[in-house]
């Protein structure tokens, strides 16, 4: 380790020297590299200097350090590695597959700090005392979340959720097995027709690669605008406007919420408007859009198809004290057409657990779903008991409702 420190300090005073930038001039980056290596080696024949016990390893370490993100550089070139997060200078955690690990990477509390303005450098956002929480994209568009201590405990937190890329169309989670051909089939028509549709389930569960993957099923000359915190889609469409929030400035002014872009999105002459995810009052403005008849679809946090729709009942009731159950609670059961809930297996797979349909109904205050295809006992997606109600929308682009459920 010494001796690498020792080439690390003097390529650094090489780069000053020569005015090389590490981030924009890999390559001559990783020729100094390999410059200073050989005079190291050389000059460790006089006795002077520690011997380099493996030069490609203090390589690859120095040019993870000037030209990625240090130490943990190795996971995010890992394509096994979905995630990465740093609870601590001893706590490097990764995902593969769904299941999280805790690696050997060990880290110091300045290399932390480092690696945290390293990160930040090209996102454009900060983090600081006054603003301890930081979302962005990093330059792959891999999502970045930072907290700082005193909301932490002790040390900051640091979560990579690598972007990987998502599957561009329903066929393609057929084929990795999170959906069955019939229900790939069912969605397929019913974006196609025009259906509002609601991608619920956990963390990890691949909310945003199903939403992406039902982006594929939007027809061609559909203009989309998506709105999101932070970009993570990425939208199979020639006329695609995506936007995402900003932080406010220093001066606590620039903001711009989700709830914005929504409204902005209204009047971008939309086909489709998509909202990544909604957490809070941004759920209202999207009933408004669907209930403007703009077909749209959007992802929230739930446990079920039943629990996604309570949910979207009392979300909106947060935009205002104007606004009561006795206006939500019917739009609700009238704009959204479709429940698609997805789950995280403890084997790390993720599968669609079951798809519900909102016929319009609301018994009491509780709105009436029925159950298109849900999981049986042994982990499959068949057929349920309820029908839809878009046979006339899914005929009028010439597919036959009944048909496709028939075949399920």
């Amino acid at each position: 380790m010494e001796a690498v420190e020792i080439i690390r300090a003097e390529v650094r005073d090489l780069i000053r020297m020569r005015g090389i930038d590490p981030r924009s001039d890999a390559r001559p980056t990783a020729d100094l590299i390999d410059e200073v290596i050989r005079s190291y080696d050389e000059r460790t024949l006089s006795g002077s200097l520690p011997l380099l016990a493996d030069a490609d390893a203090a390589r690859r370490s120095v040019l993870d350090d000037l030209t990625g993100y240090g130490a943990i550089q190795q996971f995010l070139d890992d394509p096994s590695v979905e995630e990465i997060w740093v609870n601590g200078p001893h706590a490097v955690f990764v995902s593969r597959h769904g299941v999280s690990e805790l690696t050997p990477v060990v880290l110091s509390e300045p290399e932390v700090s480092s690696l945290i303005e390293q990160l930040l450098r090209t996102t454009g956002r900060r983090v600081d005392l006054s603003s301890p929480f930081v979302d962005a994209s990093l330059p792959d568009g891999s999502r970045l979340h930072i907290v700082l201590p005193d909301i932490t405990r002790t040390h900051p937190a640091i979560n990579i959720r690598k972007f990987i890329a998502h599957s561009r169309s329903l066929h393609d989670l057929v084929e990795k097995g999170s959906l069955t051909p019939p229900a790939a089939r069912f969605l397929d028509a019913a974006v196609a027709a025009g259906a509002n549709v609601l991608v619920s389930g956990q963390t990890q569960a691949g909310k945003t690669t199903m939403l992406g993957a039902l982006c594929g099923s939007i027809p061609v000359r559909d203009r989309v605008i998506t709105c999101e915190e932070v970009f993570e889609l990425s939208v199979p469409a020639r006329d695609w406007v995506a936007m995402q929030c900003r932080q406010s400035s220093l001066e606590g002014t620039g903001e711009v919420a989700l709830r914005r872009l929504v409204k902005e999105a209204l009047r971008m002459r939309p086909d489709r408007i998509i909202v990544g995810e909604v957490r809070e009052a941004e759920s209202f403005d999207m009933l408004i859009a669907m209930n403007a008849g703009l077909p749209s679809m959007g992802s929230v946090h739930a446990n079920s198809a039943r629990s996604a729709i309570t949910k979207m009942c009392t979300l909106p009731l947060l935009a205002g004290p104007n606004i009561g159950s006795s206006f939500v609670t019917p739009t609700v059961a009238g704009c959204i057409d479709l429940v698609v809930h997805l789950t995280l297996l403890r084997n790390g797979s993720r599968r669609v657990q079951e798809i519900v349909a909102v016929p319009g109904g609301i018994e009491g205050e509780t709105v009436e779903l029925e159950t298109v295809f849900q999981t049986d006992a042994d982990g499959r997606l068949v057929r349920g008991r309820g029908f839809s109600h878009l046979g006339d929308r899914i005929a009028a682009i010439g597919k036959n409702l009944h048909t496709l459920l028939e075949a399920a």
